[in-house]
Formats: C-alpha cells, sequence, structure tokens
C-alpha cells in the first residue's frame, strides 16, 4: 500500500494593521519554508473592514481592524487556512464580525471558530490539498466578554453569531480556617443578596453542599490554597462531537485555541484547564493543538505521539500601527479624541516604558513544521523568527528567520517539564524528538 504523507506549518498571531510590502528583506525566505507544507495555519488577529462599524463597549485590549486587503498579504506568505477567533473578533461589534468573516470567505481561505450561529462557528472548517483533506476547528477562551459568543439557533429565532467558545470553569480550594472567613464575609456583607434572592425564587439553582460564593467565584473546602481551572463541559461535549464529525470528512484534524489565560505567576505558564482541552481534544482523534494568544511562546508537549503547541507567539505585531479608535478608549486613558494616535499610546506605556511593544519576548517566535504520514508524526521541526524588535514602530513588527539560538533555547528550557526534547542543527531549527 503507498504511503500517505501530510506536511503542515503554522504561525501564531497574525496582529497586521498595516499594507506592508513584501519585498523587505527575509521575506522570501520564510515564504519559501512555509509554502513547502500542504497545510498553512495563521491566527487572523485583526477584523477586515475600512473603519464604517461602531466599536463594541467591549474590545480586546485594543480596537484592531484593517483594509481586506492584507489577506492578500497573508496569501503571499503561503497561507491558505485560518481562525479569527479570539479576543479581537468583536472589537467591532457584530458589524465588524460579518464583515470579517465575508472577506475571509471571499479570499478563499478555509476557516472555523466563527459563525453566524453557534453551530455555525462550531463546525470544521476543511481544506482541500493535493495531499489530503484536513480539518480546522477553532475556540476561543478569552473572549472578554460573554457577548462575544456565538448563540444557538432555535426554530424561530434567528442565531447569534459570535466565537466558537471554550469556557473556563473555575472555582478555590481553601482550607477549613480560610473556608470560614468567605462564609462570613459572605453572610455579613450581603455581597450575594441578589442572587440568594433569585434562588429562593427559583431564577437560579441552589447552590451544591459545601459551596460558598463571592459573585461569580465560588469556593469550596480543602486542605489547601488553590485556583482550579477546568474546561466547560458542554463547550468540550460541542468540540469533541465536531472532531467526530471531521473524521468523517477530513484525514487530518487540528484545533485552534486562542487563550492568554495563564497557570502560574508567568505569562509563559499555560492555565491546566488549556493542557486538559488539548489532552481531551487528542484523545478525541485530533492530530495536533495550536495554541496562540498570548503574544510570547508558551511550551511544547508530545502527547501520545502528537504535538500540542501551548502558544506559537506572534508571526506580526502591528499595536502601535493603528490610526483611529473609538471614544471608549481614549477616556480609558483619561484623554478625548481630540487627542493624538501618539499621545494615546504614549500614555497607555508609560512613555514607551511598558507593555507588548517593549517587551523583545513578544518578537521573538517560532514556526513549527511537521509531517504525518499514515496517521503517525514522523518529523518535527521548530524555525525560529524575529519581528525586528529594535526597529521604529512603523515599520517593526514584520517576520523574518531567525539566527538567535536563545529562542529556541528558551522554548526548550520551558517545554523539558512536558517531556519534550528539542535538538538545535546546524541550520538553527530545531528538531523534536517523537
Amino acid at each position: 500500500m503507498k504511503s500517505f504523507k501530510m506536511s503542515f506549518a503554522a504561525a501564531g498571531d497574525m496582529l497586521i494593521q498595516r499594507k506592508i510590502s513584501t519585498k523587505y528583506d527575509g521575506f522570501a525566505e520564510l515564504k519559501d519554508y512555509i509554502s513547502k507544507a500542504d497545510v498553512k495555519f495563521f491566527n487572523l488577529e485583526t477584523t477586515l473592514h475600512h473603519g464604517e462599524y461602531f466599536g463594541n463597549q467591549f474590545c480586546g485590549g485594543s480596537y484592531l481592524y484593517a483594509d481586506p486587503a492584507v489577506l492578500d498579504i497573508a496569501k503571499e506568505y503561503g497561507f491558505n487556512i485560518l481562525s479569527f477567533a479570539n479576543n479581537h473578533t468583536m472589537d467591532y461589534s457584530y458589524g465588524g464580525l460579518l464583515s470579517t468573516l465575508e472577506n475571509v470567505n471571499k479570499a478563499g481561505f478555509a476557516n472555523a471558530g466563527v459563525g453566524k450561529n453557534l453551530d455555525d462557528a462550531a463546525s470544521p472548517g476543511y481544506l482541500d490539498t493535493h495531499n489530503g483533506r484536513v480539518a480546522l476547528i477553532s475556540v476561543v477562551s478569552t473572549m472578554m466578554n460573554p457577548a462575544a459568543m456565538a448563540g444557538k439557533q432555535s426554530r424561530q429565532i434567528l442565531g447569534r453569531p459570535g466565537v466558537n467558545p471554550l469556557r473556563v470553569d473555575e472555582k478555590m480550594e481553601l482550607t477549613p480556617e480560610q473556608f470560614e472567613v468567605i462564609e462570613s464575609i459572605a453572610q455579613n456583607s450581603s455581597i450575594n443578596a441578589r442572587d440568594n434572592i433569585s434562588r429562593a425564587e427559583g431564577y437560579q439553582n441552589p447552590l451544591p453542599d459545601g459551596i460558598a460564593v463571592l459573585k461569580e467565584l465560588k469556593f469550596f473546602k480543602g486542605e489547601k490554597t488553590y485556583y482550579h481551572t477546568k474546561p466547560n463541559s458542554e463547550d468540550i461535549d460541542r468540540v469533541k462531537k465536531a472532531i467526530y464529525e471531521a473524521q468523517m470528512h477530513a484525514d487530518y484534524i487540528i484545533i485552534s485555541v486562542h487563550s492568554h489565560e495563564v497557570g502560574g505567576t508567568t505569562k509563559e505558564t499555560p492555565a491546566p484547564f488549556l493542557e486538559e482541552f488539548a489532552h481531551i481534544c487528542i484523545d478525541s482523534g485530533a492530530h495536533a493543538v495550536i495554541g496562540h494568544g498570548p503574544h510570547l511562546i508558551r511550551p511544547v508537549e508530545i502527547y501520545k505521539g502528537f504535538p500540542i503547541f501551548y502558544s506559537l507567539g506572534d508571526f506580526m505585531l502591528h499595536n502601535e500601527s493603528i490610526h483611529k479608535l473609538p471614544e471608549d478608549m481614549y477616556e480609558k486613558y483619561g484623554l478625548t479624541s481630540d487627542a493624538t494616535m501618539r499621545e494615546l499610546f504614549r500614555k497607555r506605556s508609560a512613555d514607551y516604558t511598558r507593555g507588548l511593544m517593549t517587551d523583545r519576548r513578544m518578537f521573538e517566535s517560532f514556526i513549527p513544521y511537521f509531517e504525518i504520514e499514515d496517521g503517525k508524526i514522523t518529523h518535527l521541526e521548530l524555525l525560529p523568527i524575529e519581528l525586528d524588535f529594535k526597529e521604529p514602530r512603523w515599520k517593526n513588527g514584520n517576520p523574518h528567520i531567525s539566527t538567535n539560538s536563545n529562542i529556541l533555547e528558551r522554548l526548550s528550557e520551558m517545554s523539558a517539564p512536558y517531556g519534550t526534547k528539542i535538538r538545535i542543527d546546524e541550520r538553527g531549527i530545531g528538531i523534536v524528538e517523537i
């Protein structure tokens, strides 16, 4: 029987705000690397329109939109499949979401994770290549506001546009002494009075035995102080259903997950719920989990022979190349739209001393290239890239292949606790032991 092989390349956040020239030094080499794969994925970290939609009350940190023509730039890099299910999907409310979806479909990119209703957003997107067919299922845990979730469609009413959510169920384990303090605070402050009345009237479910609450956060009595996070079971069931469906329609299945949440005291540490989610996806039949969101690299794990990239970092970062913003953004920093964008960014960054654009880690990432043959990963390598940290704002943030060995050395160190072994070869590329 003839061997069956497909190849994959993936990039993290493409936060593009400028219609850049692709004639810059290093573009051709990066394009060649990406283009050698059959499946070439990236996360589109912006909405696509010309600024004709109103800003949402909640944004993903900045209000992002770009000319739809930037998709032509993505094509020039070689990409053919994407997700834009992230914390910026609803920056310009439903108008911006639907415009982005229309432009992505019009440009011919296979995509998943955003739709006109929940069934649409949860459905796999499919890409046909000359070597086979891949399914993409995409979720986002960092939504900024629950209104970003797509809604189910009833027999009578249209569903709500939005993202395919991965909600996080959270609760605090406390020692008996700490638990008593929380119970006392809840009782004496009346902070839960409205919810307690609602429960008594039957509009909310009663609290389970042994649970105390302060507003949304639940507490239970245990042996230590620990913040527990788990992926929401309803959302897990929806993803598992999509994987089950995709197994009938595609050769291989990849999962995209956008998550900013942390599991420790550093941005590099994945949250426990994300690790659990990724393992469930592989157990259910997915062949790779591609994470992005925190704008820096996170560990690589090989789980049951398949790769989990907890974050690929940034592929492009134009976070201060925005020319217009809603009034809400100015007000957040004590300004009005009479101020220039330069004034706003200067104030937000404390005179350019803090934020994404001042942190070198946000400008260092990697692109994995891997091959699956007859259902098994046979090769996985990691290409380090940089985004010109030292260049001025108007020209930095664009990717090129890096010769900085520190990127993969950092990645190797943070991946080691997962049992992942990365060897840096003579080309400066990381080779992962499968």
